[in-house]
């Protein structure tokens, strides 16, 4: 990739990250692209040079969200206990090197439950479901003796509700001291009695 080409690169990820906290902060319908343009600097026609519309670069921020969900699944362990200690730490590790990760974490669940949003993109980030896609990895941690007793489901709820809290009160304040990733693995780990 030559000079220009990286510079180009930079820019529209400087755009996105911009984009990313005022949708955030503001809501989707409340930011203008005049706002983005300010805020990265630059003006609203080489905003448009970059993004045709406000929509295609929320968009590509929700796609983003989505292909960030995916990460949990690579995640290669010898145990279910393991693939939450090493998501948990990892995830924990991630936002405190990079705010855009707590950040669209609240992005998502904005954009599911907005009426604001194009219906097109809400649609797209409703297909976020990790709720569900965790019920298979409980229920083999039940199976080893490393995940606690009870419903699948609501443990994975448990477990994921604290994650999006934790996630959006880090967004909106990065100064606060992120928990011990053990603390949130202990809602799904089976204690010995």
């Amino acid at each position: 990739m030559g000079k220009r080409e990286e510079q180009k690169q930079n820019r529209r990820q400087q755009i996105l990250l911009t984009a990313l906290h005022l949708f955030v902060t503001k809501g989707y319908a409340a930011t203008k692209i005049s706002d983005i343009a300010e805020a990265v600097p630059m003006s609203v026609g080489l905003m448009f040079h970059y993004f045709g519309s406000k929509e295609l670069l929320y968009q590509e921020l929700v796609e983003t969200g989505l292909n960030q969900t995916r990460q949990p699944a690579l995640i290669q362990c010898d145990s279910a206990i393991a693939h939450f200690e090493i998501f948990t730490s990892t995830l924990f590790d991630a936002m405190q090197k990079q705010p855009y990760v707590a950040q669209m974490f609240v992005l998502m669940a904005q954009t599911q439950r907005s009426m604001e949003a194009p219906e097109s993109i809400r649609q797209l980030a409703l297909r976020v479901n990790t709720i569900s896609e965790f019920v298979p990895l409980i229920q083999q941690g039940q199976q080893e003796g490393s995940i606690r007793e009870g419903d699948p489901l609501a443990l994975s709820y448990c477990y994921w509700c604290s994650i999006q809290g934790i996630a959006e009160q880090y967004a909106a304040h990065p100064d606060m001291p992120l928990p011990d990733p053990n603390w949130v693995v202990d809602i799904v780990r089976r204690k010995d009695k």
